[in-house]
């Protein structure tokens, strides 16, 4: 375990850093939000273009697979749901804080991390954690709250949701890469080059906005963020572990990594949304600050039990 937590430790480090870089002014918000655009749009999406364009989509989509970590994730999805509302929280604050509750910060944190610690093996896995998170519980959020807010679901939501996905680089990335692949298609030499010298800032870049991020995030229900900050990394793991071991039967190594993936901390865009829907976007910020601290070492406690599967 204390290998693991060696190995997770320089990721952390450097989230570290880009806090003290944020914290003390050294690096604005302004200046985080252009790193974070740059990593978003370009690095990582360099680092999944040529990743995806090496696999096929045979190996990106696994029903068991998918059955069983949308399973996991939605029993703890409903949990964090019933919580809120047991609370007396409206429903578009509870769907805020059930997203808390399942969606890692996979894309930034997941794929660099998990890529260099389970090998490169690992992200077909990771990928289809991203494409469940992105597709189906990142269209729920704003169904519901949606739907909430006008009282009826309206046509025009799922354009909204469909252009926003059309929109993300991180899903276009991985069906131009796709694409590629399904036809056979080589990316020529500079081209794959200059792939790999882009994503290869997309480790460090995110990592840093991570850390820079959390510099300008303020407490607020620190207990909730706390109950939270609980569901997302130990009970979200949990629950995939049961469903990818028990139920489904999915392979032992795949299953490893769809784990490690739960156990990631609240994602960034989580608060976007948030922020966007004028949705206890404090909440959010204290439940990722709180969530990320000790993901330092939850989440090396979780690799290290999922080791022996591979």
């Amino acid at each position: 375990m204390a290998v693991i937590f060696i190995q997770t430790l320089p990721f952390f480090m450097i989230i570290a850093l880009g806090y003290g870089a944020g914290r003390s002014g050294f690096f604005t918000p302004e200046a985080t939000a252009w790193l974070t655009k740059f990593v978003f749009y370009f690095a990582l999406s360099a680092m999944l273009l040529r990743f995806s364009a090496n696999l096929s989509v045979r190996e990106v989509f696994d029903l068991p697979f998918v059955l069983a970590y949308l399973c996991g994730s939605g029993v703890i999805y409903v949990l964090a749901t019933v919580v809120a509302i047991l609370r007396g929280t409206r429903a578009e604050e509870a769907a805020v804080e059930a997203q808390c509750a399942v969606i890692g910060n996979v894309g930034f944190l997941g794929i660099p991390m998990l890529a260099m610690l389970m090998g490169e093996a690992a992200i077909p896995a990771v990928m289809m954690v991203l494409a469940v998170d992105l597709i189906v519980f990142g269209a729920l959020i704003v169904i519901v709250i949606t739907g909430t807010r006008d009282g009826r679901m309206r046509p025009a939501v799922l354009g909204t949701v469909g252009l926003g996905l059309l929109k993300n680089p991180m899903i276009v990335s991985i069906v131009v890469g796709l694409t590629l692949a399904s036809l056979r298609l080589p990316i020529p030499g500079p081209v794959n080059e200059f792939l790999i010298i882009l994503g290869d800032a997309a480790t460090p870049g995110a990592l840093f906005a991570i850390g820079a991020s959390l510099a300008g995030k303020s407490a607020e229900r620190p207990y909730v963020a706390g109950w939270l900050s609980f569901c997302k990394l130990v009970l979200h793991p949990a629950a995939v572990a049961v469903a990818a071991l028990l139920v489904f039967d999915v392979p032992s190594y795949m299953a490893a990594v769809m784990i490690a993936a739960a156990s990631l901390p609240v994602a960034g865009n989580v608060y976007m949304l948030a922020q966007h829907y004028g949705i206890a976007p404090q909440r959010v910020s204290t439940s990722i600050l709180i969530s990320t601290v000790l993901a330092a070492v939850t989440v090396s406690l979780v690799i290290g039990w999922v080791q022996p599967l591979y």
